[in-house]
């Protein structure tokens, strides 16, 4: 404690460093080194820069300023001037934080309670508070490498037929011949990577390729009346060839399932898990049967009593792993596959925590055993989604590349202070395993898609009360900014809107009205409940003139009202909700894609959004706005996919003069974020801002313009 606790100010190495970073000369406090710091941040955002960096260094500056306020306010020392002072400067910062927020919203959630602190933020704070001639805090000491642990599990099950598979073969060694190696590391020993790495998607440039290179197609046993198209058995032929793993992000209705199970058996990766949302598991099933017939798939229900442990491939669902994951991870699997791989980015859930765990011990067990992360929408929010994907398929750990992908950037001969680093890493990364296809380049014969807005006009009752509620909610918006700016005890007003002051009353107002009927999430559901009979109208004239529809909801009394008025009309129809069980929503979408008489699928987004092929129709309605572009995309993409062999059109319904319109142009500017990263595309990459907040923003922002 002595030794890290005393105080570096009169270091000479300590100084030297301080210069040549532009900090504080030692022992002249903390806050000109916040001050100094958060103005290098401001002018780094405000010239566009939103590098792992720039964003590590506003963390630290906003950690070490709150910390700062609580010591300045409980110091007994200080008389009332200094701390007034002192809290007036801290003031300056804060402002100046919130500024910068404003201009990159991304940053907000580095603000969070439970925001993680990287290893970099905590690094660059212990130099701050050097560069100040400040106390260090003690570093804890390096823990020693262990296995895993054990991911939470609420109740764990054994089911009786992998207790026989267990005595049936109880001997299940560790191939020790492909044990893993530690990587030749020396020249980026010591570097960050992580944050470089993902930064690399970032700066992709246009026409950047976001695929690694696939052997040409071979010839791939197939059961009889199945077909591949090339770029899926360009993969296939990839896994044959020995490659491993595979972040499959191919757009939705290219296939991956097809894929993945073709993958595995050119690999021998038996016996092989599949992790699926439950709305597709037994779809899952059913392309088992149909793609590797002689390779018996098992799916896992609730506890497992019917499961066949036996079984070549075994699949379960997210929701039901925890209690699973004990015997799963000791089952010997050689593949694992994870279905809509998006589902794990926060890897402080339980899902994600249950997933990598079983991958570490697939990897402990197998050696080189084949992993495959499927996803249509890769990038939901934020370029950091990538993060815990990278760790299932083992090319990261928490705190760095493993050693294959380190010795790939070893061999780049870069590090991140050479420009050439960024696309070297990318396509090292690339190497790893990402695939990526668009229907545009490989699946010429799909045809086109658009998305129509159809505007309608809601009846008198219900649109006066809807816009009366906007109207309150926007006075209340108003009320609020008008007594802040009265608060401020005389200070000169600035000119024009205080963008600043107007996202924190917004913020304010997100958390008050969290609890409470009266917000943007429960007027949005208003707006559908009141176009709920508009858009099956719509809907049912479509039927009449056109042949099958899909039509699309969020809420359950939507659906409801559009199945009502089907049956007026009548229309027949059937439904894909959230509460069928699997067989049931088989029937519903057997009945609709087979049988001629029934017109319309009411589907729920949640539900249906994903593992559905409703191609046999070309119309869709959405009668209700997402609240992501790629929410509405996966929608979408259940018409327009392989097997498609007409134009898709997507009505969207809108409804005029009410904040759908407003949300609608907010949904649409989220859009690119994928695009950005992984096809190289110059579309501007989305903030990961919360869409209530942006949507009160802008609610408020038009009512002081006008």
């Amino acid at each position: 404690m002595a030794t890290r606790g005393r105080s570096r100010s009169g270091s000479t190495g300590t100084r030297s460093r301080n210069q040549r970073a532009g900090r504080a000369p030692a022992g002249e406090g903390i806050i000109p080194v916040l001050a100094r710091a958060v103005r290098e941040v401001e002018a780094g955002v405000g010239r566009g820069r939103k590098s792992p960096s720039i964003r590590t260094k506003y963390q630290t500056v906003a950690l070490l300023a709150r910390e700062e306020r609580a010591r300045v306010k409980e110091d007994a020392e200080l008389s009332e001037p200094q701390r007034t002072e002192q809290l007036k400067r801290l003031d300056g910062i804060g402002t100046i934080l919130a500024k910068t927020a404003a201009l990159d919203t991304s940053l907000l959630s580095l603000l969070a309670e439970d925001a993680e602190v990287s290893d970099a933020a905590k690094e660059l704070k212990r130099e701050m508070l050097a560069a100040a001639g400040l106390e260090l805090p003690d570093e804890p000491e390096e823990p020693e490498e262990t296995e895993p642990a054990e991911a939470p599990a609420s109740r764990q099950v054994v089911p009786q037929s992998v207790i026989s598979r267990t005595l049936a073969n109880p001997f299940l060694p560790p191939q020790f011949h492909l044990e893993r190696r530690a990587p030749q590391t020396h020249r980026l020993a010591g570097w960050e990577l992580i944050g470089p790495l993902l930064s690399s998607f970032e700066r992709a440039s246009s026409g950047a390729s976001a695929c690694m290179d696939l052997p040409e197609p071979t010839t791939v046993p197939l059961p009889e009346g199945m077909s591949l198209m090339r770029h899926q058995a360009e993969l296939v032929a990839a896994a044959a060839e020995g490659h491993r793993t595979f972040l499959l992000a191919d757009e939705p209705g290219l296939g991956k399932t097809a894929q993945s199970l073709l993958a595995a058996q050119a690999a021998d990766a038996y016996p092989l898990l599949v992790v699926v949302p439950n709305v597709v598991k037994s779809n899952w099933a059913r392309e088992a049967r149909m793609w590797t017939p002689r390779h018996q798939a098992t799916v896992i229900q609730g506890d497992g009593e019917t499961v066949d442990a036996f079984a070549d491939i075994v699949i379960v669902n997210y929701e039901v792993l925890d209690r699973h994951v004990g015997w799963l991870g000791d089952l010997g699997f050689r593949g694992m596959v994870l279905d809509e791989a998006h589902f794990i980015k926060n890897k402080s859930s339980q899902r994600s925590q249950h997933v990598l765990q079983l991958s570490e011990r697939i990897r402990a067990r197998a050696g080189r055993p084949l992993l495959m992360a499927l996803t249509g929408t890769p990038l939901i929010n934020d370029i950091e989604d990538f993060r815990a994907i990278w760790q299932y398929l083992g090319w990261i750990d928490e705190k760095k590349p493993r050693a294959e992908l380190m010795d790939a950037l070893e061999e780049t001969g870069l590090t991140p202070l050479d420009p050439g680093f960024f696309p070297a890493a990318r396509s090292r990364v690339i190497d790893m395993g990402i695939v990526r296809r668009r229907k545009v380049d490989v699946a010429a014969d799909i045809p086109a898609r658009r998305v129509a807005d159809l505007q309608v006009e809601l009846d008198d009752e219900a649109e006066r009360s809807i816009r009366a509620a906007e109207r309150e909610l926007v006075a209340r918006l108003v009320a609020k900014y008008e007594r802040a700016i009265e608060a401020r005890d005389g200070e000169s007003a600035a000119e024009g809107i205080d963008h600043d002051l107007v996202r924190r009353i917004a913020a304010s107002e997100r958390e008050e009205s969290a609890k409470s009927d009266e917000n943007v999430f429960a007027m949005m559901r208003r707006i559908g409940q009141a176009k709920a009979g508009l858009a099956a109208d719509y809907a049912a004239q479509l039927a009449h003139s056109v042949g099958k529809v899909v039509f699309f909801a969020k809420h359950v009394d939507v659906m409801d009202e559009a199945e009502a008025t089907f049956e007026k009309r009548g229309i027949r129809y059937t439904s894909i909700r959230g509460n069928q069980t699997p067989s049931v929503r088989q029937r519903s979408i057997d009945a609709f894609v087979n049988d001629p008489d029934v017109a319309v699928v009411v589907c729920s987004l949640s539900a249906a959004g994903v593992g559905v092929n409703l191609q046999v129709a070309s119309d869709m309605v959405l009668a209700e706005l997402s609240w992501t572009d790629a929410e509405q995309t996966q929608a979408i993409d259940r018409v327009h996919r392989i097997g498609q062999t007409e134009p898709v059109t997507a009505w969207r319904i809108i409804a005029s003069r009410t904040i759908d319109t407003r949300i609608a142009e907010l949904i649409d500017s989220k859009a690119g974020l994928a695009a950005r990263a992984l096809d190289g595309s110059d579309e501007e990459i989305a903030q990961s801002a919360d869409l209530q907040l942006e949507t009160l923003v802008a609610l408020l922002t038009e009512a002081l313009s006008s």
